[in-house]
């Protein structure tokens, strides 16, 4: 796991940018996982402003991690709507090139195995883009998760739905209960996570992300067994690590050809 740490949000935006970029200049058929929330946004904006430069997602595919479960298919909030919104009506990314679980289907379980069997027949996710919510989960993945879990229906907790009632005009009671998630064990057959979090509430969760004991009660923290994870946070969401100086003097020391 590679932590970084930056005082710009916006530079950190960059560097998710730049692993995004790398991947579709080696393969412009490359899998996008995307998330949505307030921590991808800024890379989603940074991706804009490389497509203006020449970057192309016209033969890139992409799965987006979870769905409301019943909002109407025109919701602004609907999970759908918002990475159209947000990346794909402003890029080349062809809108049918791009999967979500669907919330409204009259089988849940079924199409949970069949946004599964999508992500599998794809050849799997190469890029999957993160938050973690102040309580751990990623995705929706709340505490308690199996740490082996695939694509379901899940229940969010009232601390999500409180944290979540920021884009439903502050009311809780808008926030729909029920999700459909890519599970844990989904999600851990991506090829490279790219986790981004900003913001002291989030710095609980990232210090049991990074450096906690592996645990369902915080379910971000089975990233450590994944081969290949970069954590991009701003000074206050990493303002808990304990090794914080040694993450800065490692990433400062990185030898350039590495990349993320």
């Amino acid at each position: 796991m590679e932590v970084v740490i930056h005082s710009s949000v916006e530079q950190l935006a960059r560097l998710a940018g730049d692993a995004v970029e790398a991947l579709l200049r080696r393969d412009p058929e490359a899998v996008l996982g995307l998330a949505t929330g307030s921590s991808p946004l800024a890379v989603y904006d940074d991706l804009v402003r490389r497509h203006a430069e020449g970057l192309s997602f016209a033969r890139a595919r992409a799965f987006l991690l979870d769905e409301y479960v019943g909002l109407p298919d025109d919701h602004p909030e609907r999970y759908r709507t918002v990475i159209d919104r947000e990346l794909v009506s402003r890029v080349d990314l062809d809108p049918a090139a791009v999967r979500a679980p669907d919330g409204n289907a009259a089988d849940l379980p079924a199409a949970c195995a069949e946004y599964e069997e999508a992500i599998r027949g794809a050849g799997g996710v190469d890029l999957q883009i993160l938050g973690i919510g102040t309580d751990g989960h990623v995705a929706f993945n709340e505490p308690g998760s199996s740490l082996a879990s695939r694509t379901r229906v899940k229940t969010l907790t009232e601390q999500t739905r409180r944290d979540n009632a920021r884009f439903f005009a502050d009311d809780v009671e808008a926030v729909p209960r029920h999700v459909l998630t890519q599970g844990l064990g989904t999600i851990m057959e991506a090829r490279h996570l790219v986790l981004l979090a900003q913001g002291r509430a989030k710095a609980e969760a990232v210090h049991q992300l990074v450096e906690g004991p592996i645990s369902a009660l915080w379910p971000g923290t089975i990233l450590q067994m994944h081969p290949h994870v970069t954590v991009l946070l701003d000074e206050a969401a990493a303002s808990r690590l304990q090794l914080a100086d040694y993450y800065r003097q490692t990433y400062a020391h990185k030898p350039s050809w590495q990349g993320l």
